[in-house]
């Protein structure tokens, strides 16, 4: 299967499913993905944990200036974005400036467009290191990954580095009173000859229990769209996200779809 890596620290703008047209940061290695999670969908690959001992992060500098560049000549086309996305090669919080250059990123925002939002698509595994929660707290879409409420789906789906546990990332959730986007993969299909599918009624149930518990302000729920590295993963189609969706609804929360 292809794999899908970003070559540029700032990417874009593209059109979004999601948040619209989105200027990309990439705060990780060009030339291969580096996350804590290696979850068998990811678009970017598989993680080869052998290759964090060298790793090489984007110098928080090199963003600054990169950046300012990029929106100095959007402004000068008059092409403003809709959001500033980090996204990129894996999970974005696990950069050491992370906090920093989010600081950055919003004066800069600020002074080319302010009416364009900072979003983080994170998959919520630094929320114990202080400084990635106080800047999650800053940005106007803070999207973090819930892609089931079993341990034993997580396991399967996402592949978390050692001592992960869904009790303590949904506990770790409820501490942004509410200030948060869950995102949610819904996958269909087989891996290493086991189901892939999470959108089975226990599947589903479970997690809409713990939405109750994180109560986030909008909820974000999609499917594959590029190719996998793992064989056999399928779409989910859209008669089943939206029934999906309108569960979510009935739960009381507002819900995007993208299909």
């Amino acid at each position: 299967m292809a794999v899908f890596l970003f070559n540029e620290i700032i990417f874009g703008p593209v059109k979004s499913r999601r948040l619209g047209v989105s200027l990309g940061i990439n705060l990780l290695p060009l030339d291969y993905k580096f996350c804590n999670f290696d979850c068998i969908y990811c678009e970017c690959g598989r993680t080869y944990k052998d290759k964090f001992k060298g790793r090489q992060f984007h110098k928080r500098k090199e963003v600054k200036q990169r950046l300012e560049e990029v929106l100095s000549q959007m402004k000068q086309n008059n092409n403003p974005p809709d959001v500033i996305t980090f996204a990129g090669n894996g999970e974005p919080t696990t950069h050491p400036d992370f906090a920093e250059i989010i600081e950055d990123t919003i004066k800069i925002r600020n002074k080319y467009f302010p009416k364009a939002r900072v979003a983080v698509l994170s998959n919520a595994t630094m929320l114990n290191k202080k400084s990635v929660f106080d800047a999650l707290n800053k940005v106007d879409d803070n999207i973090l990954k819930l892609d089931s409420a079993l341990d034993s789906t997580i396991k399967f789906m996402n592949n978390p580095l050692p001592n992960f546990s869904v009790s303590k990332l949904v506990e770790n959730l409820k501490l942004f009173n509410g200030n948060l986007i869950i995102q949610t993969m819904f996958l269909s299909g087989r891996y290493k000859n086991k189901s892939a599918d999470n959108t089975g009624d226990n599947e589903v149930f479970e997690w809409i229990k713990l939405l109750k518990e994180i109560k986030p302000r909008q909820v974000m729920i999609y499917t594959i769209e590029r190719d996998t590295p793992s064989k056999g993963l399928n779409k989910v189609t859209p008669n089943k996200l939206n029934e999906i969706a309108e569960k979510v609804k009935d739960a009381g929360f507002e819900v995007q779809v993208s299909i």
